[in-house]
């Protein structure tokens, strides 16, 4: 059964490593024997300590995924620095807030760019190298607002949504090909990008409320969501979106 899980021998791919969320992932891939190449817009070294700390070879990559060509040339750095990447986790994305009438171009393209176009880049450019190997796991996360609509983040919700899209129409096309595509799907998570949220008492208070595990999420929550559809274990689940949201759409 170990042997299921076990990433020895396998290269993930991590965007936005640099804490939160994709810190948390990466960190999790590297217990269970990836190495890790960490990518960010900032500093990795706390990633970096973390995975190197659980036994794992970390690599950085700073780069802005919403420049033109970043996608391209980080799919190529990415195969340069280790020869094979086996594992994608497109996790990188960025929130913008304001009332849906006043919500700006820039606001919106500035969302769509990152969450939605460089992760529909970089699947394609790794996927590729994947699909000439014969074999890959993709992963994208998702978000509650794959289903729902939120409150005034009109781009982040269309973003998620076209994340749900876009993984299933990847898996439909290479599942036969040795790829498989599927997307984590996070409840309400403890990091940056809730904590305004969090801060507003009402609105942390009724949230709290409706999450039947009485709790917010953490990155090392994930973990075990991404191991799985990363491993052999997950081997027949395709174009799937898991919800690791403390039973948050059950209620």
């Amino acid at each position: 059964m170990n042997s299921l899980f076990s990433l020895n021998g396998k290269t993930a791919l991590v965007t936005g490593a640099s804490r939160g969320l994709g810190q948390g992932i990466a960190v999790g891939l590297a217990e269970f024997g990836a190495a890790v190449i960490g990518v960010g817009t900032r500093d990795l070294t706390d990633t970096k300590k973390k995975v190197e700390a659980a036994g794992g070879t970390f690599y950085e990559v700073i780069t802005d995924l919403s420049n033109d060509g970043a996608a391209a040339q980080l799919a190529a750095d990415a195969v340069g620095k280790t020869g094979q990447v086996d594992i994608l986790v497109n996790n990188a994305g960025i929130i913008r807030r304001s009332e849906a009438e006043n919500f700006s171009d820039e606001d919106w393209f500035n969302v769509i760019d990152v969450n939605q176009h460089a992760v529909f880049q970089l699947t394609r450019e790794i996927g590729r190298h994947m699909l000439e190997n014969g074999s890959g796991k993709i992963i994208n996360i998702a978000s509650m607002l794959s289903y729902q609509g939120g409150l005034k983040v009109p781009a982040y919700t269309a973003s998620k949504h076209a994340v749900a899209g876009l993984t299933k129409s990847f898996a439909n096309e290479w599942s036969s090909r040795g790829v498989y595509v599927n997307a984590i799907a996070p409840g309400y998570m403890a990091t940056d990008n809730t904590a305004p949220i969090r801060e507003d008492e009402d609105r942390n208070a009724y949230i709290t409320s409706r999450i039947p595990q009485g709790r917010w999420g953490t990155p090392e929550d994930l973990k075990g969501a991404a191991v799985f559809l990363a491993s052999d274990a997950s081997n027949y689940v395709n174009g799937h979106i898991l919800n690791v949201d403390g039973g948050w759409m059950s209620s």
